[in-house]
């Protein structure tokens, strides 16, 4: 504890303020050279200055702190069902868990409460990684907008696929995407804004349909107007056998 004095004038008083900031950290420490024994009834022996040195053993701040164990108070999608136990390091549990009130310390209360069985066998996940779930999930309700030129002609190919995804905030590579099965050319304004769908393929194992729209770009007089909201809007397919498909995919 660290106490700090502070006086603060008022007229001819002074009134003495203390300031008490609560720390952490615990140093253990070792004496370089131990105190000399007495006699059980003697007087002690008096230390010197020596006997006042000491040699760091270990510093908590900076040491690794143990796991802890956690339990999930609802279903968290990619990690686990209600009353499933984590054991997690402690910054983990309390930023990601914790903080935002997704679990609780798995004390005796709390396992009594979620009524925890931690010797119940876990059921295997389906998916092939525990975020496959939410991936799937985000790029299911993603409206990919490819944008090709207006003015140079162009045949779309996965890397014009991937620029866009990568424009998105996704990091797809090429041969995960699955290219329609019809050959899309351009530039043609008869494509303007209809949409068909890729699949990406995750980890080799999953398959998720993303909804994709053709916009043309070019500078100047040429520029097309921006439609506000288009993603929010339903465009007409491009390809009819998709038309089916389309039509099940979750527009935000």
């Amino acid at each position: 504890m660290l106490s700090i004095r502070a006086f603060c004038n008022s007229g001819l008083s002074a009134v003495p303020i203390i300031f008490n900031q609560p720390t952490r950290n615990t140093f253990i420490l070792r004496r370089r050279w131990p105190p000399p024994l007495h006699k059980k009834g003697g007087k002690p022996s008096k230390l010197r200055g020596r006997h006042f040195v000491y040699d760091l053993v270990e510093d908590t701040n900076v040491g690794k702190k143990p796991d802890i164990k956690i339990i999930l108070n609802q279903f968290v999608e990619g990690v686990g069902e209600t009353g499933d136990v984590l054991t997690l390091s402690p910054g983990n549990a309390y930023k990601n868990f914790l903080v935002p009130g997704l679990a609780v310390y798995a004390n005796e209360q709390n396992v009594e409460k979620y009524k925890v069985d931690e010797t119940k066998p876990k059921v295997d996940s389906n998916y092939s990684s525990p975020h496959v779930q939410r991936t799937m999930s985000c790029l299911s309700r993603l409206v990919l907008q490819i944008t090709m030129s207006k003015q140079e002609p162009w045949t779309l190919e996965p890397w014009h696929v991937r620029t866009s995804f990568r424009k998105a905030g996704y990091v797809v590579p090429e041969n995960a995407i699955i290219m329609p099965p019809i050959e899309i050319k351009g530039p043609d304004l008869s494509l303007q804004d209809k949409e068909f769908y890729v699949i990406v393929k995750i980890n080799n194992t999953e398959e998720v349909k993303v909804r994709c729209r053709i916009h043309h770009w070019a500078t100047g007089l040429d520029k097309l107007p921006w439609e506000e909201f288009h993603w929010k809007k339903v465009k007409e397919p491009l390809i009819p056998e998709q038309a089916e498909e389309l039509d099940k995919i979750p527009l935000v």
